[in-house]
């Protein structure tokens, strides 16, 4: 069994990561090959649990024309339906999982409740978490940084549609700078969409660390839990 460098992460992926190129929905293909590489970290000790956000079904901006928090609530319902796919996959796989939601909805999940989740991964089972906070006008980010920090996961890993972080949108910028390392001031003092002030602001309070990859290659959040250099790692100053 190879030494791994974090035992207990939290996986936060987008919406979006989960529709591939069709960029709505979900595509099962590229759903399989996340969950496959979930497998695996299951298979090597590691502990994990998943924020996912909504954006492939539906998206804040998308009800502009809507009171805000219809919207939200609207999202929210949208990574519900991601966790369930998520959740399928898995067990598919013959991984044991617990969907969890912080809007209750007994007939399909449990609610969140921080000493039944962190019991459920020390059993080594995958613990999805959906409906965000539970409360409008916060994002998945921010939900991934407050549920890392309740089961004292030791790092979020970032699945993103590119391959770390960098100093502008290196799709429409092609001089833009890929960081290896970074902190949490510098993504709050640049304004990097790397996760919401909120979350990383979050992060940095609770001393927890970002590794930000890209999705297209889900095999690197495995090489990142055997302390493999991969992507962007967001921490502290030296």
């Amino acid at each position: 069994m190879p030494n791994l460098k974090y035992k207990r992460v939290l996986l936060k992926l987008s919406g979006e990561a989960l529709a591939g190129e069709n960029k709505h929905g979900i595509d099962a293909q590229t759903l399989g090959k996340i969950c496959d590489q979930v497998k695996k970290l299951i298979e090597l000790g590691t502990e994990v649990a998943i924020v996912v956000g909504g954006g492939n079904f539906w998206r804040g901006k998308y009800g502009h024309q809507m009171e805000r928090t219809t919207s939200d609530y609207m999202g929210m319902l949208a990574t519900c339906m991601n966790g369930l796919a998520i959740q399928d996959a898995l067990e598919a796989r013959g991984i044991f999982t617990r969907l969890q939601t912080a809007i209750e909805m007994r007939e399909i999940a449990e609610p969140f409740i921080k000493r039944k989740a962190t019991k459920h991964l020390e059993k080594s089972r995958v613990v999805i978490f959906s409906c965000g906070t539970g409360s409008p006008y916060f994002t998945t980010d921010t939900a991934a940084a407050l549920r890392a920090a309740e089961i004292d996961a030791q790092v979020i890993l970032v699945g993103k549609t590119i391959d770390g972080v960098y100093s502008d949108d290196p799709k429409i910028n092609p001089n833009a700078v890929k960081y290896d390392k970074i902190t949490y001031l510098d993504i709050l003092n640049k304004d990097l969409k790397v996760m919401d002030s909120t979350a990383t602001s979050l992060c940095k309070d609770n001393h927890i660390p970002l590794i930000v990859f890209g999705i297209d290659e889900p095999e690197n959040m495995v090489k990142a839990v055997l302390g493999e250099k991969i992507g962007t790692f967001v921490g502290e100053e030296d």
